[in-house]
């Protein structure tokens, strides 16, 4: 098989999330571990940091192994989704899986792995603890799917355990209310393994207490922590995540991980450059300038929208499309009235149409026009845009993923 055959298996064979959205979901831990007792169970094998939370997972994945980077490590780092390659998931260095590593794995466990039945999700973990093991990592900076107690990645025990905040998302899976979704959450928690919690929230912190105690474990709310650092990743809302990091860095440090202050500037100057991260407030062009952002639930919208009345700019263009499986009007409901709106819908089973999304906005007086792609209303945008306008590009991770 080539690379491209290689892709079309894994996604055809193994439920994905990123595609079929819930019928892909399967939670509980079985599988993984009979997955990873096929390939020696590497779980076991390599020294990790894992995060959790509903926000900022991908952004304080990435300035982590940043940082452990510039101080000399050879670092893992597994995410997901991926915007534009399978092979972004999994990255060593800030360098993706080579397309041969993808198709050996699959050559060599494909048939092993049938009668397991694992998810997408629990395959392409799989492989990247095996890769990492057999790159002699240092340590691998390991981010959740979906959860934590019954995330397939939970067979890890890191060195640090992280969750950066508690937001409403993916409620018909972890619990309708903040409380509930950070017991889920706190799964990840381990014996003996300190936890580091982003983000003080009054519903979240008896669970969280609770949960570190039950655990004997040492819990620090990065809150605490008051030093700033210069950012490449744009967005106030990257202070928050910045102290999340930083806390686990100096949690490290405490640990003897030998992370120099130089190393924390230089990796935070340079989480772009080091490790490829994308979509995260990025400009896509200056004049008129466009901007995009991965955002997609209430919480990241409310994000997004704060920044926006922080920019510049004249008139305000919003090209916008979501998943179906989010409540439409909620989110809708924070987003800027006095906006132009080019309402599209991306390529993917799980996007919501775009005339039932201009219908839900019509409600709440949020007027635009219908595209049959995200490119072709970023092209209407531009065409109709003058140079002193923003142009915002989000609404889904698939959005983003089109244009960047």
């Amino acid at each position: 098989m080539n690379y491209q055959k290689t892709l079309e298996f894994l996604f055809n064979q193994f439920p994905s999330y990123q595609i079929k959205g819930g019928d892909a979901f399967k939670p509980g831990l079985n599988r993984i571990l009979k997955l990873s007792k096929l390939v020696n169970n590497p779980h076991e094998n390599f020294k990790s940091i894992h995060i959790a939370g509903t926000n900022g997972k991908g952004s304080c994945s990435h300035m982590i192994a940043s940082i452990l980077q510039e101080s000399g490590y050879k670092v893992g780092l597994f995410t997901s989704p991926h915007l534009k390659d399978f092979r972004e998931r999994i990255k060593i260095n800030g360098v993706e899986i080579p397309e041969q590593n993808v198709i050996d794995f699959v050559e060599k466990f494909s048939n092993k792995a049938e009668s397991i039945q694992p998810s997408f999700f629990e395959y392409t973990t799989i492989m990247a603890f095996q890769y990492f093991v057999n790159e002699k990592v240092d340590i691998a900076v390991i981010e959740t799917g979906l959860g934590g107690r019954l995330d397939c990645s939970n067979i890890i025990t890191p060195e640090i355990s992280v969750i950066t905040n508690i937001g409403l998302d993916h409620q018909q899976f972890l619990g309708e209310t903040l409380a509930e979704i950070a017991r889920e959450k706190a799964g990840i928690i381990k014996h003996r393994v300190p936890v580091i919690i982003g983000r003080k929230q009054g519903e979240t912190c008896s669970v969280f207490d609770f949960f570190a105690h039950q655990k004997k474990t040492k819990l620090s709310y990065s809150e605490s922590i008051n030093a700033i650092y210069a950012l490449d990743l744009k967005g106030n809302y990257q202070i928050e995540n910045s102290k999340t990091v930083l806390c686990t860095i100096r949690n490290l440090q405490q640990q003897g991980w030998q992370i120099p202050e130089e190393a924390i500037n230089i990796g935070f100057q340079n989480t772009i450059k080091n490790t490829g991260l994308m979509g995260r407030w990025t400009t896509l062009q200056v004049k008129p300038r466009v901007i995009c952002d991965t955002g997609h639930n209430e919480d990241g919208v409310k994000l997004i929208v704060k920044q926006l009345n922080n920019e510049n700019h004249e008139n305000l263009h919003i090209i916008w499309g979501m998943s179906n499986d989010k409540d439409v009007l909620k989110i809708l409901n924070h987003l800027p009235k006095n906006a132009t709106y080019y309402w599209c819908s991306p390529n993917n089973d799980r996007a919501l149409d775009t005339k039932k999304l201009a219908s839900e906005a019509l409600k709440i007086n949020l007027h635009g026009e219908c595209f049959i792609s995200v490119l072709a209303a970023k092209e209407k945008a531009i065409q109709q845009a003058k140079c002193e306008d923003l142009i915002f590009i989000g609404g889904s991770t698939f959005v983003v993923a089109e244009i960047i």
